[in-house]
């Protein structure tokens, strides 16, 4: 079994490629060739923690993905020098079960989160974009930006965070990297940065909007990957409300994202105001923006199916470039 850690997973699986394999991901999840329950939570109550449990199957006509991705999230940790979250994902052979590889889950989720937005961000943006605000500065706000940056030909990103130093952390590291310009730049304010954004990228666990609706430009498109229980929302409900909403899974979604059932309880709008699955545009069978000033807006909590396939192809190029150490099992 070929075992990759955080630094080989990047390598075998670029963003570009990582898009790829996410249009694909939901295609396969919207036509119905996987398996995809939602995530079992476990509580870890001595440690006021929990652990995260996300199967998946695919099916496609690039041949079959089999998957399991186990997550922690233990608030103490950072206290104790350690990440507040741990990741891995267990890719099995889909033709008979064998273990194929193990690859280290938290740099795979930040990598395929980013590019399920810049998935969502190639089919619905505008193609004459240019102008980027993200809201958070972790780990999942950096791959956002890659993702759009990749999809985009943005000359400027505007980067919010409530910790100015992160901000600043932020802009140091990743302007001029890869497909990102070298004009990003910290807002003191959201709305210095949205009144101006074209593509608008929340990465946050707010439990409240991270910028008010009007302040965005008309046609402007939103991914927000932050928000994943029902008590978090980043997005205003008037935003959600008034845009072409397209979103990763339904079931998900209505069960998890806050962004959605907060504004579903208050009577602003039902779960068929749901456009699309991404996977739909994918397709063709639904359209994905309809007019240039018309507000879309992209809702992602994770499907398992993104991690099968990420997995899958971070596999297959690792073997090319021979990256990993390989175990006896």
């Amino acid at each position: 079994m070929l075992i990759l850690n955080a630094a080989d997973v990047r390598r075998a699986l670029p963003m570009k490629a990582a898009i790829a394999a996410m249009k694909r991901a939901y295609a396969a999840f919207s036509v119905g060739r996987s398996e995809a329950p939602l995530r079992t939570h476990l509580p870890v109550a001595p440690q006021a923690a929990a652990a995260l449990f996300m199967p998946a199957f695919v099916q496609d006509e690039e041949g079959g993905a089999l998957a399991l991705k186990a997550v922690t999230l233990f608030p103490g940790n950072p206290a104790r020098g350690l990440p507040f979250i741990h990741a891995a994902v267990l890719l099995l052979d889909a033709a008979n079960g064998r273990p194929q590889a193990l690859l280290e889950g938290g740099a795979l989720t930040a990598i395929r989160t980013g590019a399920g937005a810049g998935a969502a961000t190639d089919l619905l943006a505008r193609p004459d974009s240019r102008v980027a605000a993200i809201f958070g500065a972790g780990v999942q706000s950096r791959t956002q930006l890659e993702a759009i940056c990749t999809v985009r030909p943005i000359q400027t990103a505007f980067v919010y965070d409530p910790d100015p130093a992160k901000a600043a952390q932020f802009v140091q590291e990743m302007a001029g990297i890869g497909p990102i310009p070298t004009d990003v730049r910290v807002v003191d304010l959201p709305g210095t940065a949205v009144r101006q954004a074209d593509i608008i990228c929340c990465a946050t666990t707010s439990t409240t909007p991270v910028f008010d609706d009007a302040d965005l430009k008309p046609g402007v498109h939103i991914n927000g990957v932050g928000s994943y229980t029902p008590e978090m929302q980043e997005i205003p409900a008037a935003s959600v409300a008034r845009a072409r909403l397209v979103v990763d899974s339904r079931a998900a979604c209505l069960a998890e994202a806050g962004d959605l059932i907060q504004p579903i309880q208050a009577g602003l709008f039902t779960a068929n105001h749901i456009w699309a699955e991404l996977g739909e545009i994918v397709l063709g069978a639904r359209d994905g923006r309809a007019a240039p000033d018309q507000i879309t807006c992209f809702k992602s909590v994770g499907i398992a199916v993104q991690d099968a396939i990420a997995a899958q192809s971070a596999l297959q190029t690792a073997r090319e470039l021979g990256l990993g150490q390989t175990v006896a099992w």
